[in-house]
């Protein structure tokens, strides 16, 4: 007789990223980590942790820190998801004004010439 064991691994996180470059590179090391040890592929978390890079480099430019910055809490939020169909959803938020108008998924050239 044999047991399996089955471990889930976290397939989402969240996690405050200080507003700046200093944490921007802690970001994608948690990403690639968690990511890979769910078992996505290698190619996806590439593309997933250089688009994670450039939402947070956009939100550290062009954004504000959430909360009150003065009181040391200057931090933006990473977040990602693997849903039960196997998409990633990447989402970084600011304390902008306004909120960033949320676009649908677009199929990409590879998905749609696939079918």
């Amino acid at each position: 007789m044999a047991f399996v064991v089955a471990q889930e691994v976290p397939t989402s996180s969240c996690m405050a990223v200080p507003h700046g470059p200093a944490g921007v590179g802690k970001a994608r090391r948690r990403m690639r980590t968690q990511l890979s040890d769910g078992g996505v592929a290698d190619s996806v978390i590439d593309d997933a942790v250089l688009i994670l890079s450039e939402l947070l480099s956009n939100a550290c430019k062009h954004g504000r820190p959430l909360g009150d910055a003065l009181a040391g809490d200057g931090d933006v939020r990473a977040a990602w998801q693997v849903d039960p169909r196997g998409r990633l959803l990447v989402e970084v938020t600011d304390g902008a004004a306004r909120p960033a108008r949320r676009r649908p998924p677009r199929r990409s050239r590879r998905t749609a010439a696939a079918g």
